[in-house]
């Protein structure tokens, strides 16, 4: 059975430049031992005789065709904007970036 340490998660979060408390470092060693015992169980049912998939029923594209059809000229898209500036949508800034 795999099994992580209070010191690997400890490490891996030094790694990550995240700083965890003693009780995070617990709890987390805890939790990434029962996924890690998880993640080994379902290796062990893995045979080499099933092929690995992604899904288990194949997949097809349900997208229509992409069809080019005639659109808006920017001056009619432009024609029922509140604001327009530089042939653009004019919208409020929502940073205080420039």
């Amino acid at each position: 059975m795999p099994s992580i340490t209070r010191d690997e998660v400890a490490h891996l979060a030094r790694l990550a430049r995240l700083d965890l408390t003693d009780e995070h470092l617990d709890r987390l060693a805890a939790e990434l031992d029962v996924i890690l015992t998880s993640v080994a169980t379902v290796a062990e049912v893995a045979t080499a005789d099933i092929p690995p998939t992604s899904h288990p029923l194949p997949l097809t594209n349900v997208f229509r065709e992409d069809v080019v059809h005639p659109s808006l000229a920017p001056e009619q898209a432009l024609a029922a904007a509140p604001a327009v500036e530089d042939q653009r949508f004019r919208v409020p800034r929502i940073l205080d970036e420039e």
